[in-house]
């Protein structure tokens, strides 16, 4: 028996098929960009809380290349970005996933041309790349405060602190 592929995998959208893709997306658009590299709750509360800002949630996310050159460690990211795309994709919350390999989103976000422009509470809106420009288009930018206190590296530190002990 052969299985169809997952529908989500129809959200992962390479970035020079976006401007086709962005047409059939209803508006108000929302945008987000970021690593992703081990999903944990704050991740989907916080990509939940975006959607809820428009009618579709496009998500940027950072190459394997962008993320070493974030400095975040040596072995990061630890899931590849395909990987990365594919379970963010199957989240109800995320209507597409593209990329970008640039250190910013900033060209990604002016061919995106979104309607709500969204970071997490570390950001304040005056430091979002792409914040001036998204309020000059007349849109919203929003800085959304963390819900919970976890990230991938904490994660990361807690496994690597149990090594060895299993």
């Amino acid at each position: 028996m052969v299985y169809p592929s997952p529908s989500f995998e129809d959200k992962i959208c390479p970035p020079e098929q976006l401007a086709e893709r962005l047409a059939a997306l209803p508006r108000p658009l929302v945008f987000t960009n970021g690593c992703f590299d081990i999903l944990h709750r704050g991740h989907v509360t916080y990509l939940a809380q975006a959607r809820a800002l428009g009618a579709s949630l496009v998500l940027g996310l950072n190459t394997d290349a962008s993320v070493k050159r974030q400095g975040k460690g040596d072995d990061r990211p630890i899931n590849n970005e395909l990987n990365r795309a594919a379970v963010l994709a199957a989240l109800e919350s995320v209507s597409l996933v593209t990329w970008f390999d640039a250190d910013t989103p900033a060209e990604l976000i002016e061919q995106i041309k979104p309607d709500v422009l969204v970071k997490g509470g570390d950001w304040t809106v005056d430091k979002i790349v792409g914040s001036g420009e998204t309020l000059a288009r007349g849109g919203q930018v929003h800085s959304i405060p963390f819900l919970f206190d976890t990230s991938t590296t904490k994660t990361l530190l807690k496994i690597r602190a149990n090594e060895g002990k299993a």
